[in-house]
């Protein structure tokens, strides 16, 4: 299966890849950051360099590589438990618009499957609303979340 995963070189996805190649799929791995490329390569992955936010790119690398499914593995965390409170605005962008985005090009390249990631706990507050949007999002188009 050709598999487009959004988020490769984030936690789940760095893991994620080469168990996904190793199964036989051809992954194109997104990252946004062009030094993680080589990394994503030599796991197996086919890099991808691009931000979730720029919809007009990310559909065209989408729609280039033509995937069957389309994995969101996409966060923006802190490496430190404690940095956390610091990191919420971008992570809450990421899975509003950027899940947004992910499925318009998911939807323009015409992938038959969409799985993406949430989370265990509630954040509280309005935080809480995000996360069930991104959670709606997913599941109005038939995805997994």
């Amino acid at each position: 299966m050709r598999i487009f995963l959004a988020g490769a070189s984030g936690v789940i996805g760095i893991r994620l890849l080469p168990l996904l190649v190793g199964q036989g799929h051809v992954v194109a791995a997104m990252t946004r950051s062009p030094e993680k490329a080589e990394r994503l390569r030599r796991l197996g992955g086919e890099p991808v360099v691009c931000d979730v936010f720029d919809a007009d790119r990310l559909t065209e690398a989408v729609e280039r590589f033509q995937p069957q499914a389309v994995m969101h593995q996409l966060t923006d965390l802190p490496d430190r438990l404690d940095e956390l409170d610091a990191y919420a605005a971008g992570n809450d962008r990421i899975r509003s618009e950027g899940t947004s985005n992910l499925i318009a090009a998911a939807k323009a390249s015409a992938a038959a499957h969409f799985v993406a990631q949430s989370i265990a706990w509630r954040p509280g507050g309005a935080r809480d609303e995000v996360v069930d949007q991104h959670e709606r999002l997913v599941l109005e188009i038939g995805g997994i979340v």
